[in-house]
């Protein structure tokens, strides 16, 4: 690939992404900061509590009154009959609510591919050989990467980003190829060839807590730092000589022009920024979801 074309988009691609994370930190810390503060007025008996609160308060005396005779019951019923039970069991905390919603999907905002994320406080085995493949071929494959580069093709097909394609549709259609196989190749070299041979987990491990810098900090540190298949960590193989490979491969079907080692340098870098951020939008995915759309 050339400085000037493929290198080009890439570069806008990843500027996008940096704006957009941006955006959504800022959205997310004026969404806090508009939250309703707590109310101070905890002893006020007409405040309207939760469903589960007004269950305890207006049962509580009843429970408590009742217990003797519930144990007296108790006794009297055969082997095996079921005790009976408080209606707080019927509560769910709200902790365990808030812990459901703040997990990974396997989409961000219902499109773009998240497959390879964990939950944070999760340790899953180890992926085998299969399971490698199989998750870069969901992310080559999914609807979104056909969608994705078209409208990538449309942008450099309308900027002559590459002149030596032509125009029409022959033209068009030379940008697409090329752009499908630059993400192909990149899928399948950071998450199935490199670490098969590594034996690293190619997936990301959410950490999940602490504040915003420590957060960012261990998601851009991931770039270089790795789970092993072994739960141990290393040196991130997968993502530092697989993104390599994937610059260096592109020198074999772009034209002359495109080609060369600074071309290659300058693809090789654009790919770990791309990494970082990707990294940073999994992090603060289950937050973002948790603010954005809890009724």
């Amino acid at each position: 690939m050339g400085c000037i074309g493929a290198r080009s988009y890439r570069r806008h691609a990843s500027r996008s992404a940096a704006i957009i994370t941006i955006f959504l930190f800022f959205a997310t810390s004026g969404l806090w900061a508009q939250a309703p503060p707590p109310d101070p007025d905890q002893s006020n008996p007409e405040r309207e509590a939760p469903p589960c609160q007004q269950t305890r308060g207006t049962a509580r005396s009843s429970s408590q009154a009742a217990v003797q005779s519930g144990k007296e019951n108790d006794e009297k019923k055969p082997n095996g009959a079921a005790p009976n039970r408080s209606p707080d069991d019927n509560c769910v905390p709200q902790s365990k609510k808030d812990e459901d919603e703040r997990k990974q999907t396997n989409r961000i905002l219902w499109v773009v591919p998240n497959f390879a994320a964990v939950n944070a406080n999760t340790q899953l085995p180890p992926l085998s050989v299969k399971g490698k493949f199989w998750l870069a071929t969901e992310d080559t494959f999914d609807y979104s990467a056909f969608v994705w580069t078209a409208i990538l093709s449309g942008q450099d097909f309308a900027t002559k980003a590459y002149p030596e394609f032509g125009q029409g549709m022959a033209g068009y259609g030379r940008y697409y190829y090329h752009l499908f196989i630059d993400g192909v190749s990149g899928a399948y070299f950071t998450e199935a060839i490199v670490p098969s041979l590594t034996h690293e987990d190619p997936r990301y491990y959410t950490l999940g807590h602490g504040g915003f810098f420590r957060r960012a900090g261990y998601a851009l540190s991931r770039v270089v730092i790795t789970k092993t298949d072994s739960e141990g960590t290393s040196f991130n193989w997968s993502e530092i000589v697989g993104n390599l490979c994937e610059a260096g491969l592109s020198n074999a079907y772009y034209p002359a022009e495109e080609r060369g080692a600074r071309a290659t340098a300058i693809n090789w870098g654009t790919q770990l920024e791309s990494a970082a951020l990707n990294n940073i939008a999994k992090e603060f995915w289950p937050d973002i979801r948790h603010l954005l759309f809890r009724k």
